[in-house]
């Protein structure tokens, strides 16, 4: 859709470069898929007979769509030279859309059958089915489930390009292939923080809708066997926002004009560290018994106010307006506005950041004067100020900046080493939160395989403690990305240099909403 020729062979390039690993994924994905299934029969065969036969007339579909997918993605990848042209490349960017379109029919299909052992439906309570389809798919978690995975699916996707992009950065044999490697991490990080932003939204839908269906499901998740589990993902979540900002503040060394900004990066992580330690308090702490008793009980009686969610939601709702205010700065770096009504613009935004900070923290504090049944309500009113004052703030900047004095180009390749090593550092922990968090919601249900229908009686059946569990989610992390950089390396094995010399004909900062007069 870009009218830069250059800019869009670039996009071209990327996609085509990406679609390569994916078509290899895709493969390996089937291997590990079919090696699953026939573990699951052999370990497990009356929970697979339920299953399947509970699930049957949904099998076909996902047969069909499983099959749509891999051909989709086969003849995308095999016609890219043959749709090159122009009109026909609408055609080519169509058949990617569907892909795209028939993976997330795959994906919420999946997930009827997590959400269906977490909250059954369409069944009765002997776990016969009713006969009505709908109901079986739409148990009361399908929905939340659904809106959680795909931003989670985005944002694993999103670290697995950033991965690639480091490794592809740091195996560049010219300056052209680091830039452009340079601007692929650029580009997918902001794919992920997309995704990322809504997320803690999208999970504190999901655990209202648990505790929705069966509180003790809940309070099991996030009072009791599973809370430090929570607290693990809060540090990770915290670490990932640092990471953002990190790399945003490292990028400026792309722009130049930058160094302006850097005084004011001081406040910006004072603000994310405070709401930081206020997101990873918990709300018991692990004493011995001697110390329970001298500090009067498991809560402490000043700090424990802030490890209830009442704080939480306050304090995600900060770091996200913090993260928001760093792409502000960023997007200004190397460019100086000339609107006139730039200062009355800039009052406008720091006042829209100050109040709906205000807003986020009185509505937090207000919560504790609250009962529990009607505090959960407030995490809407925060989360609509936090993305009202984004869209305002951005929509406003992107106004203030039209018509800027652009100081240079963006310097593509110029971020410095330890940038790129947190990038890679963010896509690691991404995979990590995701399996902690699936290990979550996968032990939510106890001993049962279907909730209090179907119960695990295997002989190996057990909750894995804390230490068990997150010795096991490493692992699988471990032997992830040693796979992901097998496939890289294969698919690096003979391919020509990426964007040679037409990489620096579109110095145009990209997701930039202002083009300038010079790009």
């Amino acid at each position: 859709m870009t009218k830069n020729p250059a800019l869009s062979l670039r996009y071209d390039g990327l996609a085509r470069d990406l679609a390569k690993v994916a078509l290899l994924a895709l493969s390996v994905t089937a291997l590990i898929g079919t090696l699953m299934l026939t573990m699951f029969i052999a370990l497990y065969p009356s929970f697979m007979t339920y299953m399947g036969g509970t699930f049957k007339s949904f099998m076909p579909a996902y047969a069909a769509v499983l099959v749509g997918e891999s051909l989709l993605l086969i003849v995308y990848y095999y016609s890219w030279n043959r749709m090159a042209e122009r009109g026909m490349k609408w055609i080519h960017a169509a058949i990617g859309v569907m892909t795209n379109i028939v993976g997330t029919a795959l994906l919420l299909l999946a997930n009827s059958w997590s959400a269906f052992m977490m909250a059954p439906a369409g069944v009765d309570a002997k776990g016969r089915f009713l006969g009505n389809a709908w109901h079986l798919l739409h148990s009361v978690l399908w929905n939340p489930l659904n809106v959680h995975r795909f931003l989670a699916d985005i944002m694993s996707g999103g670290a697995v390009v950033l991965a690639y992009a480091c490794y592809r950065y740091f195996t560049a044999k010219t300056s052209e292939e680091r830039a452009y490697f340079d601007w692929v991490g650029y580009i997918f990080l902001f794919v992920t923080v997309c995704a990322l932003l809504p997320m803690p939204i999208a999970g504190y839908w999901l655990m209202r809708s648990v505790f929705v269906f069966r509180q003790t499901m809940g309070v099991t998740m996030m009072g009791g066997l599973l809370t430090w589990m929570f607290v693990v993902q809060a540090l990770l979540i915290g670490a990932l926002f640092l990471g953002v900002n990190y790399y945003m503040w490292q990028g400026m060394a792309r722009l130049k004009g930058a160094e302006r900004y850097q005084p004011y990066y001081q406040f910006v992580l004072g603000g994310l560290i405070l709401a930081l330690f206020i997101w990873l308090t918990p709300h018991t702490l692990l004493m011995s018994a001697s110390e329970v008793k001298a500090m009067g009980g498991a809560q402490h009686p000043v700090i424990g106010n802030y490890g209830v969610m009442s704080s939480k939601n306050g304090a995600i709702n900060v770091i996200l307006l913090f993260t928001a205010l760093s792409y502000l700065y960023y997007r200004r770096a190397n460019r100086t506005m000339t609107v006139s009504w730039g200062t009355t613009g800039n009052t406008i935004i720091a006042v829209l950041f100050a109040v709906g900070m205000v807003n986020v923290v009185w509505l937090s504090v207000y919560g504790f004067y609250l009962p529990a049944k009607i505090r959960v309500g407030l995490s809407a009113p925060q989360a609509l100020t936090t993305f009202t004052v984004i869209a305002v703030g951005v929509l406003m900047n992107r106004a203030m900046l039209k018509g800027s004095i652009v100081h240079g180009p963006v310097q593509w390749g110029k971020i410095p080493a330890r940038g790129m090593v947190v990038l890679f550092g963010m896509a690691a922990a991404f995979s990590w939160v995701m399996g902690l968090m699936g290990y979550i919601r996968s032990s939510g249900r106890l001993s049962w395989h279907v909730s209090d229908l179907m119960a695990d009686v295997s002989p190996w059946a057990f909750t894995p403690d804390l230490m068990f569990a997150a010795k096991m989610v490493t692992l699988n992390m471990v032997v992830f990305w040693g796979a992901v950089f097998a496939l890289f390396w294969m698919c690096q094995r003979g391919q020509q240099p990426v964007m040679g010399e037409e990489f620096h004909d579109a110095e145009a900062p990209l997701l930039s909403p202002v083009p300038s007069e010079e790009t």
